[in-house]
């Protein structure tokens, strides 16, 4: 068992970025990669569609992806990468009951939700049973992306800016992986940041989660895949975002993790 290098593709209004996750606001404007406190700071704005990175994954074989919209205005997007490559990657952000199926049949592998599960912040059981059985147990994937408070780290909805009423530990991933095949968990405090991974959060998930769990937030290096891999015993996989090539940064080369993936680096 190993873990594994998965791409992603973040969309802000129609295109693919790489944002510092805690920035992320329902009221951002233009003020991207402004300093000031409260503005959405942006890492990365790419000159190419979806459909560029949706082809560069397939191309190199590199399944279990997500594409995320990140707000209004990604539908397009979404689905230009999803039509690039169908079948090849999961999708989140707004996904309800209403449209998951929909989704799927755009070319989705699987389904990612979050924030729909928990009306008012508050976790709905009967949501995720209903969404469950409308598109099965092996196309959903439950987003328990989180934040650190008083010690344990707790679920974050609405672009990790409200906190809900679920504690991310062991009874949490065991009690929804009933309804659900992978978890994907973004440290919201790290995300964007490239300062390194919370190794102590990617311990604990593997710890606990009996479904396989993806993991962003932090990764500046491909000795953070390394690191991911052995604190997790290969049962942890890893995304990396604005620090890659690919999305403008320069401290992790897109093609090593192609060959990490492939078992050509260890």
């Amino acid at each position: 068992m190993r873990s594994l290098f998965r791409p992603c593709i973040d969309l802000h209004n129609g295109q693919v970025k790489q944002i510092v996750g805690g920035t992320l606001h329902d009221d951002d404007d233009s003020s991207e990669g402004a300093p000031a406190a409260g503005r959405l700071q942006t890492n990365y704005v790419s000159p190419h569609p979806s459909s560029y990175y949706a082809q560069l994954y397939r191309d190199r074989g590199l399944e279990g992806g997500h594409v995320i919209m990140l707000g209004p205005n990604n539908r397009e997007a979404a689905q230009l990468a999803l039509a690039t490559w169908p079948g090849g990657m999961q999708v989140g952000g707004g996904i309800t009951a209403e449209n998951a199926a929909e989704w799927l049949a755009l070319g989705a592998a699987k389904v990612i939700v979050t924030s729909w599960l928990f009306p008012d912040a508050q976790f709905s059981e009967e949501r995720l049973k209903r969404l469950c059985s409308l598109v099965g147990r092996d196309r959903l994937v439950v987003d328990l992306s989180c934040r650190r408070r008083d010690g344990c780290w707790v679920v974050a909805m609405d672009r990790w800016q409200t906190l809900t009423d679920m504690a991310v530990d062991e009874g949490c991933l065991r009690r929804l992986a009933k309804y659900c095949s992978e978890f994907l968990v973004h440290a919201a405090d790290v995300e964007g940041l490239c300062r390194g991974i919370d190794g102590e959060l990617v311990e604990r998930l593997a710890e606990w989660s009996p479904v396989p769990v993806t993991y962003a937030g932090g990764a500046a290096s491909l000795d953070d895949l390394r690191l991911v891999d052995r604190l997790s015993g290969g049962r942890v996989h890893l995304t990396i975002g604005s620090a890659l090539d690919i999305f403008g940064g320069s401290q992790v080369v897109f093609e090593d993790c192609v060959r990490w993936n492939n078992g050509q680096l260890c």
